[in-house]
């Protein structure tokens, strides 16, 4: 029997229990315990795990396989990449092989010991100090710089800075599918709001991050037509096994976020749209995004459902440069992948960026068929033909520690 929200559902043992039970307020909808008991007595519980809308009316959806494994319910997150499989490596191999030298920064997963580890020193620890050792290895002051999805705001955020600062560090920055204002940051709004933040931030406060499971589990429920019930109907109610793909195997690996990083990502961005408001304080500087005014290649994915194609194209917008807006085919992963030696989708390019109608847009943009890596590298060279020989790793000035990413992505939970 499985008791909730004063219902009661008989199932057989060894059924996957399905419920769903209406939150009577959303904002303050809180995860509850899932009470089954089989029909000869033996019981199991776990929380609600789903939260999905239907119908204009909310609900809080949850499934256990009993008697195996229990899911957590899923709080908003963010992905940050802490491992690149094959096919993550392809574009960027693509790009050495173009005679380009690719520095890759890999994210540590973070634990308690990071638990008070800032946006203000991610941005420090991360961009800038990956700025500061380019130089050093190759003399170069300037870099082309690529972001990814929250790498991209951190990145928007980083050049900000360094432009109220007067430094001029980059040539040129390329943003894939990433946000710097969140007016039409899609359905991840409906997990922030004050209460939800103040919940997550007490959360977090006990172990001094957020658990990889439930970033998992908030972006699996943005599109669960996809991502939860095939699963759920092909490969346990079917027993059929899961298809390779090597991307999905990859996106499996989920991160953890810091507390401290976390709960300023989700407030300043999420919650009160600081940035392109200019009222962001990063270092005791207020940043305006007018002052980036490096061109800029501001890639978004048609089905994303992480960063969507009209937040991208509306974020357009606030930056002072030159800002070339391109749409890719697929979603949030695989329309960035997409490699020139494998094209499978399509992407489009058109007139500059404005307002955040993207059928609008597409209505005068020009579909080509394949991989936008190449239209990516051509704007490049635009912007900085020269070469240059073939560099050693390290330049003879960092001795390198390791072959990439690093041995601490092997590190268990």
């Amino acid at each position: 029997v499985m008791r909730t929200m004063n219902q009661s559902i008989r199932f057989t043992k060894g059924r996957l229990a399905f419920y769903l039970a209406i939150a009577k307020t959303f904002p303050s909808f809180k995860p509850f315990r899932l009470e089954l008991e089989t029909s000869d007595g033996e019981k199991y519980t776990d929380k609600a795990m789903m939260v999905s809308a239907l119908n204009g009316k909310v609900y809080a959806a949850g499934m256990m396989a009993a008697p195996y494994a229990e899911m957590d319910d899923g709080l908003i997150d963010i992905l940050i990449i802490k491992a690149l499989p094959k096919a993550k490596l392809l574009p960027l191999i693509s790009l050495v092989a173009q005679g380009m030298t690719v520095f890759v920064i890999s994210w540590v997963n973070p634990d308690i010991h990071l638990a008070a580890k800032s946006f203000e020193q991610y941005m420090n620890e991360g961009p800038i100090a990956a700025m500061d050792a380019i130089e050093q290895i190759t003399g170069e002051k300037k870099v082309h710089t690529i972001g990814y999805c929250v790498g991209g705001t951190l990145l928007s955020i980083a050049l900000a800075y360094l432009a109220a600062k007067r430094k001029n560090r980059a040539v040129s920055a390329t943003m894939f599918a990433a946000q710097v204002d969140f007016t039409y940051s899609g359905d991840l709004k409906v997990f922030v709001d004050e209460e939800r933040i103040q919940q997550l931030e007490a959360h977090m406060k006990e172990q001094g991050y957020l658990e990889a499971s439930r970033m998992a589990n908030t972006f699996n429920m943005l599109r669960s037509n996809d991502l939860i019930w095939p699963y759920v109907v092909n490969n346990y109610l079917r027993g059929k096994k899961p298809y390779p793909f090597d991307i999905l195997y990859w996106n499996s690996d989920a991160t953890r976020m810091p507390a401290a990083n976390h709960s300023f990502y989700l407030r300043n961005c999420y919650l009160n749209n600081r940035l392109t408001k200019g009222e962001m304080e990063i270092g005791g500087i207020k940043l305006n995004l007018k002052k980036v005014k490096v061109p800029i290649y501001n890639l978004a994915t048609r089905e994303d459902h992480i960063a969507p194609a009209k937040s991208v194209l509306h974020g357009s917008q606030f930056f002072g440069g030159q800002v070339k807006y391109v749409l890719a085919g697929s979603g949030h992963i695989a329309g960035v992948v997409n490699p020139p030696t494998k094209p499978k989708y399509q992407y489009w390019t058109g007139d500059v960026p404005t307002g955040s109608d993207v059928d609008v847009w597409l209505k005068t943009a020009t579909e080509h068929p394949g991989s936008w890596w190449p239209d990516w590298l051509d704007w490049i060279k635009c912007l900085n033909a020269k070469t240059v020989p073939a560099r050693a790793i390290g330049g003879g000035k960092l001795a390198p520690i390791e072959d990439a990413p690093g041995s601490f992505v092997k590190a268990k939970d």
